[in-house]
């Protein structure tokens, strides 16, 4: 017997390093291979990390508070700061075309998250209680599983109630699970409300990045027919057009070169440019028709060759800032980044990552390699001190108070790095912090955040979660927090499909950002190839994740009190 008592103490010492990593270990892998079972075509995918922690937690197979909550802490960071990363580069332009309307609905969605509360408060439960109503908005945070909403409503219950403040998250773990399960049925049930074919709305998303003509380039080859170029050098022709192009090659009498800013057109000289898309009909106009060339004919060898950007000096830097042209002797004719083919226009500014066209004589390219890095190798060291610089900042944005003397009025540890992320994934540059991570490690460290919380959670809420459940008011504050989770989205969901026209990916994520939910998030990425679902996340949870705050601590000051 004394031979097994070290596996016994490993499985009962709560305070042990070992025990607590065997925990983290036994659940992640559990909830994972669970996860992969589909029922009628529908698998949970790593969210069922959360219910295998409930049993886990149920049976006593546990550690301490303490450190259940900092790895649920410090998971929930990483995760939304992997996913703020990620979407940085193109949050903004997104949130100028459908942001405002994207966040209308999730204001829209919280709001009636709020009345149906009130409506199951007044129709199923003693309103003469005055621990009711307390209760009812830990069921409202369970059913919207926002933790942070339920931190700041305790903090109001305590001033108050004082000592004798309702315990609400006992209401909260009965609503919790089924507002994680209820949030992701009600987005596949909007699939069919709405008839939406998945193959159908990825090919709408990819239409979509095809038709940002405004940054796709264009390659044409140009005989200058339009006499008032005689004699003008290629500066004059682009200011007096006043559009963005690049020559990147030009035939005049039989020889081929590279022009530069100081070369002179001539009619019957035959040029190869790229410029945007949305420009190319006025760039013909101007300097003549479009016409097949024959570029064998040159002075010296010319090559085109994809550099990739790898150098930390260049990072930031723009296309026209590096000189190219004049320094070089070569033209960058266009920019491949996240995988998107983007005009190489004068103020683009460079970043870490970057595939750049370069067309020039074979040597002066060899050159421009070497100084732009062109190693792979340098990629694939991740850039560690720029996450945790990331978060060190966003946990002290996310703790600054919006409104003085309301010290809960904050974005917390999950908004604030995500929010900062963001901002480093998109102008990280300015500041020479090098983003550039490869998808594989963005997608490990994101996934390794989020079952680190799925299973924290789990672990916590499944000590009392039977007996919360079976005794006093527990089923009903299952069955309300259920209807608050559900008819919310099954009345904003199909108008945001039907009225406003959303891709069905990028309404999944706005639904999973409204209840600042990462479980949905995770199964809303999990049903799409594109990063639709986390930009609509992204997109709608900093101002989500305000709101429900701000209203959890309005709630108990004006209807608790």
């Amino acid at each position: 017997m004394d031979s097994l008592q070290w596996l016994i103490n490993l499985f009962t010492n709560n305070e042990s390093v070992a025990h607590i990593a065997m925990l983290y270990a036994i659940v992640i892998a559990t909830g994972v291979y669970l996860g992969k079972i589909k029922v009628f075509g529908i698998s949970l995918g790593v969210t069922f990390v959360l219910f295998a922690g409930i049993v886990a937690g149920h049976i006593g197979f546990t550690a301490p508070t303490p450190i259940l909550t900092f790895i649920q802490d410090f998971g929930l960071i990483l995760f939304v700061f992997m996913i703020g990363l990620q979407v940085g580069p193109g949050f903004f332009e997104s949130f100028g075309k459908a942001g405002i309307k994207l966040n209308g609905l999730a204001s829209t969605a919280i709001l009636l998250n709020i009345l149906v509360m009130f409506a199951c408060y007044y129709i199923f439960f003693d309103t003469s209680d005055k621990t009711t109503l307390p209760m009812m908005v830990g069921t409202l945070y369970g059913a919207v599983t926002n933790t942070p909403g339920l931190g700041a409503a305790n903090e109001a219950l305590t001033s108050v109630f004082g000592s004798n403040a309702p315990q609400i998250a006992s209401a909260y773990a009965c609503a919790y699970p089924l507002g994680v399960l209820g949030i992701i049925g009600a987005i596949i049930l909007i699939r069919y409300i709405c008839k939406v074919k998945f193959e159908e709305e990825e090919a709408e998303l990819e239409a979509q990045a095809n038709s940002n003509v405004a940054k796709k380039p264009h390659r044409m080859h140009l005989e200058v027919s339009n006499k008032y170029l005689e004699g003008k050098t290629l500066l004059q022709v682009h200011d007096f057009l006043n559009r963005d192009f690049v020559c990147s090659r030009i035939l005049h009498e039989g020889h081929v070169s590279i022009p530069n800013r100081n070369t002179v057109f001539h009619v019957g000289d035959q040029l190869y440019i790229v410029c945007a898309e949305s420009d190319y009909e006025a760039i013909v106009a101007f300097i003549g028709p479009v016409i097949e060339v024959n570029w064998e004919q040159q002075d010296q060898p010319l090559v085109s060759k994809r550099i990739l950007v790898t150098n930390p000096k260049v990072n930031g830097k723009t296309l026209g800032g590096l000189h190219f042209s004049s320094v070089h002797g070569v033209n960058v004719t266009r920019v491949t980044r996240h995988g998107m083919d983007i005009f190489a226009s004068a103020s683009l500014p460079l970043q870490v990552g970057d595939r750049i066209m370069v067309v020039g004589p074979e040597d002066a390219v060899d050159r421009v390699a070497n100084y732009m890095g062109n190693s792979i190798k340098r990629l694939d060291a991740p850039n560690i001190a720029t996450i945790f610089v990331g978060i060190f900042v966003g946990i002290i944005f996310g703790s600054i108070p919006f409104i003085p003397g309301m010290p809960l009025m904050k974005l917390g540890i999950a908004g604030g790095p995500l929010i900062i992320a963001i901002l480093i994934g998109r102008y990280g540059y300015k500041v020479k912090l090098v983003t550039y991570t490869t998808t594989s490690a963005n997608m490990m460290l994101r996934e390794i955040g989020l079952v680190l919380f799925l299973a924290s959670v789990g672990i916590k809420a499944g000590a009392n979660f039977v007996d919360t459940v079976m005794e006093g008011d527990g089923l009903l504050y299952v069955l309300t927090g259920f209807l608050i989770t559900i008819i919310p989205i099954l009345i904003v969901g199909p108008i945001a499909r039907l009225r406003f026209k959303f891709n069905y990916f990028t309404i999944a994520g706005m639904i999973a950002g409204t209840y600042t939910d990462p479980p949905a998030l995770a199964y809303s990425n999990s049903i799409c190839s594109k990063e639709a679902p986390a930009v609509g996340y992204s997109t709608v949870y900093p101002l989500s994740m305000f709101l429900r705050i701000f209203t959890a601590q309005i709630i108990v000051l004006f209807f608790c009190s």
